[in-house]
């Protein structure tokens, strides 16, 4: 479905002739667009598409073109939940979405192989990066969205560092035994290969199911137990360590995009640049003030290493039963998961517990 992208808010005068007014104002238009996500925007990143990528994209778009952008938001589930925004790009229902690919096993199934890797960085500037590495030697990462989903990728989305947040206290892995902790996708695996009980849901309806007992605790950031205020029915938080994930995405509808001006289109992509660069430098300022907020809040622990080492060591096997599986679909898979180790090792990262895959 190809979106109606702009209004022509001179289509008046050009009907009377667009020699008469020249032809640079004759192709000024205003440009409104679609944007959201399925997150709301208490979740940072969708806070800076909100508060970042659409100010920079309207005030650049004006001050450097002869034409205007405005935005229509849609964040928190209002157009597409967080399992629609892939398809919601695809099909036009929004030119530009902010997703997990934790809720694209099947269509996007690689792309969260930083997920796949557990106990990495902590830094999301870190994550981004070996990201970046990535993505740069593997092109299929970013050109699968052009090729089978009719948009472009636009940036790539790093988060916070991961902790546990919990109703409960513990400090062994053994203390997790059989409680149900949520989590999105992927990274369920951390909880099943660690014997705890998995729990697919979505941050849009974690307070809820905190408050009602459907699970006892969320692998989480502390930007999300902060801003959502899931310290209320979770009052303990384990700064344990999973790892910062960049593994979200911004993508545009490729009809919508190739419709646009090209000094529009310059711009877009100048400021995603920016915005990705966001994504990574604003989790890591937010995380150490998130936390504090947290130790003022509630019971805040950091884990003792040996037992980060011990959950670290549950999951070895995990990256190579990926890797092979993902292999077989035609997927760069061991090239990939072994590009990110090597990348966060260069970028002086020493892993807990160092994953073969062969």
């Amino acid at each position: 479905m190809k979106s109606t992208l702009f209004t022509g808010i001179l289509s008046a005068a050009i009907g009377l002739g667009a020699s008469a007014f020249g032809a640079s104002i004759a192709n000024a238009d205003n440009f409104n667009l679609r944007i959201g996500s399925g997150h709301p925007t208490g979740v940072v990143y969708a806070g800076l598409m909100q508060s970042y990528f659409q100010p920079e994209v309207v005030k650049r778009v004006a001050e450097r073109t002869d034409h205007t952008v405005s935005f229509v938001e849609g964040y928190a589930g209002s157009i597409v939940k967080v399992t629609e925004v892939l398809e919601g790009v695809q099909d036009g229902i929004i030119d530009i979405g902010g997703m997990c690919f934790c809720f694209e096993a099947s269509n996007l199934p690689l792309h969260a192989f930083q997920v796949m890797l557990p106990f990495g960085t902590m830094d999301p500037t870190v994550s981004l990066k070996n990201a970046q590495d990535v993505y740069k030697q593997v092109p299929y990462l970013t050109n699968v969205f052009e090729e089978k989903f009719n948009q472009k990728l636009l940036a790539r989305i790093a988060d916070g560092g991961y902790n546990l947040g919990t109703s409960f206290a513990w400090n062994k892995l053994a203390d997790l035994k059989d409680q149900k902790i949520a989590g999105a996708g992927l990274n369920l695996n951390w909880l099943a290969y660690g014997g705890v009980t998995p729990v697919q849901s979505s941050l849009a309806t974690a307070y809820t199911e905190m408050k009602t007992h459907v699970y006892e605790g969320w692998i989480m950031f502390p930007s999300a137990w902060v801003n959502l205020k899931l310290y209320e029915p979770g009052p303990f938080y384990t700064l344990i360590g999973f790892g910062s994930m960049t593994w979200h995405g911004l993508t545009m509808n490729l009809d919508t995009f190739n419709e646009l001006p090209e000094d529009v289109q310059a711009i877009i992509l100048e400021v995603a640049a920016d915005f990705e660069e966001q994504t990574g430098s604003v989790n890591k300022d937010r995380y150490a003030k998130d936390v504090q907020t947290l130790r003022d809040t509630i019971t805040v622990t950091e884990i003792d290493p040996a037992v980060r080492e011990d959950w670290g060591k549950s999951l070895a096997e995990w990256p190579q039963k990926m890797a092979t599986e993902l292999d077989a679909q035609g997927l760069p898979a061991t090239q990939v998961l072994n590009l990110n180790i090597e990348a966060a090792e260069k970028n002086g990262y020493t892993w807990p517990v160092r994953y073969e895959i062969k």
